[in-house]
């Protein structure tokens, strides 16, 4: 695919490397490259390969911007909280870049959707920080044949790797199965140092083109690990499993499956739970129940429905403080902290009266009211 004289010019600096070239920047030009999740990751994921010059850049979101976004995901501005990630990243990358084409999916990544999605590029990145996704991400692209461009934050540290890449391992010969639920907290749980996504992204964006170009050796079989607060670094080497059930020789995956149920591991988040609007009406009719937030004191202060704070990591420390008596509905910023602490407290400590607020602050948001509602 031919290069205009304006592309000419805006690729220079390219274009004079070292083996690289004209022919190499043609072929960036006809690739097709899939970001799934416009967030930390994605979007200095989305910005870089926009400005290497990658022809065609679909990009996965359903999100909306939210003012925490904005510590890490430096595509955005405080003008954009609220509004679709996709739709914004995709508005601010053709004024960065008018000579690429972008594809905009406002929509969750899925079972019923991947393979259609993933099977119309030539390259995925997952920039997302959930495991169901990149589980669906990881086993649609075997299933496809399309290499898969892995990249993951917590806190201080980072990975990245290839996965089915010209025959080598892909996700699941790593780990082949999802961790319990709990066990490794998202971003939102455990924090994230704000340079870090922007780090392993751009990482994720030089091994998508080298995979696009054909140049230099891709992370293919290994994973990088990067520890910003030392900086150090350290390359594991990955071996295909012959027990891989979506790759092996016995394999047992032959299509896409549920991935929600699959990375809950058996211990399913089903607790009993109340949606926004019944909570709302419960208010309004003056019901005596107790409601208390378990997010972190930062997100509290940031706005709430109740006065009463106990974040999960302190609530066996103040049981004394939950109520065994009467509805008590615990709430976080989606509902899924506020579940897995009523599991536990169910299971650990025998409570039969927790209530579950479903999508949590971000639902009471979206469905009763603008503002925040602070008691």
């Amino acid at each position: 695919m031919k290069l205009s004289v304006e592309e000419n010019i805006r690729y220079a600096r390219h274009l004079n490397l070292p083996n690289f070239g004209l022919e190499t920047q043609e072929k960036l030009k006809a690739s097709r490259v899939l970001v799934v999740g416009a967030g930390g990751l994605g979007t200095p994921l989305l910005q870089y390969l926009t400005a290497a010059g990658v022809g065609t850049i679909g990009v996965v979101d359903f999100d909306t911007i939210d003012v925490t976004n904005l510590q890490r995901q430096v595509l955005f501005s405080t003008s954009d909280v609220g509004k679709r990630k996709s739709t914004v990243a995709i508005q601010k990358l053709r004024e960065q870049n008018p000579h690429v084409r972008f594809v905009e999916h406002d929509l969750k990544l899925e079972a019923q959707n991947a393979m259609d999605i993933i099977g119309s590029y030539d390259v995925v990145a997952d920039g997302t920080d959930n495991f169901p996704t990149r589980y669906l991400v990881n086993d649609a692209c075997v299933l496809l044949n399309k290499p898969f461009v892995y990249g993951a934050i917590s806190q201080y540290e980072g990975q990245v790797s290839v996965f089915n890449y010209q025959d080598g391992p892909n996700y699941r010969d790593l780990f082949p199965s999802p961790p319990l639920p709990g066990e490794v907290p998202n971003c939102a749980e455990g924090g994230v140092l704000g340079v870090l996504p922007g780090i392993i992204g751009s990482m994720q964006a030089t091994e998508v083109i080298k995979i696009v170009t054909g140049m230099g050796e891709t992370l293919s079989g290994r994973l990088f690990l990067f520890d910003a607060l030392d900086f150090t670094t350290q390359t594991i080497n990955i071996h295909k499993n012959p027990d891989n059930p979506i790759s092996g020789p016995n394999r047992t995956i032959t299509r896409l499956i549920d991935y929600e149920e699959f990375c809950n591991s058996g211990e399913t988040l089903k607790v009993k739970s109340i949606t926004v609007d019944a909570l709302r009406n419960w208010r309004e009719s003056n019901k005596a129940f107790t409601l208390i937030d378990v997010r972190e004191p930062y997100e509290h202060e940031a706005g709430k429905l109740s006065p009463q704070l106990i974040p999960v990591s302190q609530l066996e420390a103040h049981l004394d403080q939950i109520p065994r008596i009467g509805d008590v509905v615990l709430y976080c910023r989606s509902g899924i902290r506020s579940a897995r602490a009523i599991q536990m407290l169910e299971t650990k400590h025998g409570y039969k009266n927790l209530i579950n607020l479903e999508g949590g602050m971000q639902a009471w948001r979206e469905r009763v009211d603008q503002e925040i509602v602070v008691m």
